[in-house]
């Protein structure tokens, strides 16, 4: 194995660094219909011709329900010190609604148990796009009342393994559900309406605020926050017509979630844009805004590619992409991210939840699979967030996209983005190039 040369002297971080790797139940779980889970709007996406690469579904996925133990102990042996993970929603509550399953609760409960005796701190996800099906049949997130479901599903989440879980993330990417789901189409619940997905923005935040709230009032003492997949939006060229459209559409990535999750009010300029008739402005109730910033404990970062915004409101490629064409590779964006969120937001705790990249990995007769791409992808990332720290960013941890090779939602299995391969066909796992170097990297405490 050639591992790429890395920046110039070596680069520590903090003796307590929380050096972890990511995971999402839809994508590895697998067991789709086992123990009581009901059906989420992603069974029914994927399950829809046309919607998935090669009609990929997640039905069996890494199979990690039957293998978690197998999972936890690939975590020790890399010497993680933080699994981020998610709880699937339709696994707790089948039908979106009513007393949680117990055989749901009891896997989580296994899974959180077997972190705890191998000295991994949990990071549990509440959401990460798998809505019950039964709640999309009643207007799923366009609908005011799929908030307060969700903030019942926290309850009994948080009633059931809240004294196992340190770190909370509430909603995972909602600009992710809002673009991909309601505008673009390819992903679930596979819909192209703009003025209902800017109400889905609103109510996937209610529903983090409405979370945040019911964790309080449970007399919860583990940390919360949302996770926000974040890109920084840079002019194409120095024009004043291309600065004032980065800025709009900075708006729409980033200010949109961030400023009201954190300062309590929606920026101006897109709910101008958006008119006063659009769905989402005559959606926000009197005191929206005050459940929608409730104060949190931390924000998840996640950062996977910049946007580069012409004076026409386009956009343009300026660097070399990963096999995921829409993710242009640029590590400085994650310097400028972390470092824009402390200046313009405060010294909020921050943790990178996800970060990584597909390569092209494939099982070599002697059973490596050399993947250097990826280290020099992480390892430049993990340079730019060094630079952040020393620049004054509260950043507390950092954790690989992804741990396994799963079930990339609309890609299916064409791409590959984790440090363990998995061999679909007999779900051995084996660890790739960058799993090894990873490992290096937790045990030195840097590079």
């Amino acid at each position: 194995m050639s591992i790429p040369s890395g920046p110039a002297g070596p680069l520590r971080f903090p003796s307590d660094f929380g050096w972890g790797a990511a995971t999402s139940a839809y994508q590895i779980e697998g067991a789709a219909k086992e123990d009581g889970r009901g059906e989420s709007v992603w069974d029914t996406f994927a399950r829809t011709p046309g919607r998935t690469r090669n009609g990929d579904t997640g039905d069996v996925a890494a199979d990690h329900y039957h293998r978690y133990v197998e999972d936890l102990d690939l975590m020790r042996d890399l010497g993680l010190r933080s699994y981020r993970f998610s709880i699937s929603w339709p696994r707790i509550q089948p039908d979106g609604s009513g007393a949680p399953n117990q055989r749901g609760l009891d896997f989580y409960r296994r899974l959180l148990d077997g972190l705890h005796e191998r000295g991994i701190a949990p990071m549990a996800t509440l959401f990460h796009w798998d809505l019950p099906q039964a709640l999309q049949d009643t207007g799923g997130w366009e609908s005011r009342d799929t908030t307060n479901r969700f903030a019942d599903y926290a309850d009994a989440v948080f009633q059931a393994l809240g004294d196992r879980v340190p770190v909370w993330l509430t909603v995972n990417e909602p600009k992710t559900v809002v673009q991909n789901g309601y505008l673009g189409g390819h992903h679930a619940p596979g819909l192209r309406d703009p003025d209902a997905a800017y109400l889905v923005a609103h109510h996937l935040q209610l529903a983090h605020g409405l979370a945040v709230r019911a964790l309080r009032a449970a007399g919860g003492t583990g940390r919360i926050g949302p996770a926000l997949n974040l890109h920084p939006c840079y002019p194409a060229d120095d024009s004043p017509e291309a600065a004032a459209a980065a800025r709009l559409y900075d708006g729409y990535e980033n200010r949109l979630y961030l400023d009201s999750l954190l300062k309590g009010s929606y920026p101006q300029d897109v709910l101008a844009d958006l008119g006063p008739q659009s769905r989402m402005v005559r959606g926000i109730r009197d005191g929206d805004l005050a459940v929608i910033s409730a104060p949190v404990d931390l924000l998840a970062v996640q950062y996977y590619t910049p946007i580069y915004v012409t004076a026409d409101g386009g956009t343009e490629q300026r660097w070399p992409t990963s096999e995921a064409r829409w993710q242009q590779i640029y590590p400085d964006g994650m310097y400028d991210i972390l470092t824009r969120v402390t200046r313009d937001y405060g010294p909020i705790p921050l943790t990178v939840t996800e970060n990584g990249l597909p390569t092209p990995d494939a099982l070599a007769t002697d059973g490596a699979v050399d993947d250097t791409g990826r280290i020099s992808f992480l390892r430049d990332h993990l340079a730019a967030a060094h630079r952040a720290i020393a620049a004054g960013v509260p950043l507390e941890s950092f954790h690989v996209w992804s741990l396994l090779d799963n079930f990339e939602w609309d890609a299916g299995y064409d791409q590959r983005w984790g440090l363990v391969y998995v061999d679909y066909p007999t779900q051995r796992r084996v660890l790739k190039s960058s799993a090894h170097w990873y490992r290096s990297v937790i045990a030195d405490g840097g590079f």
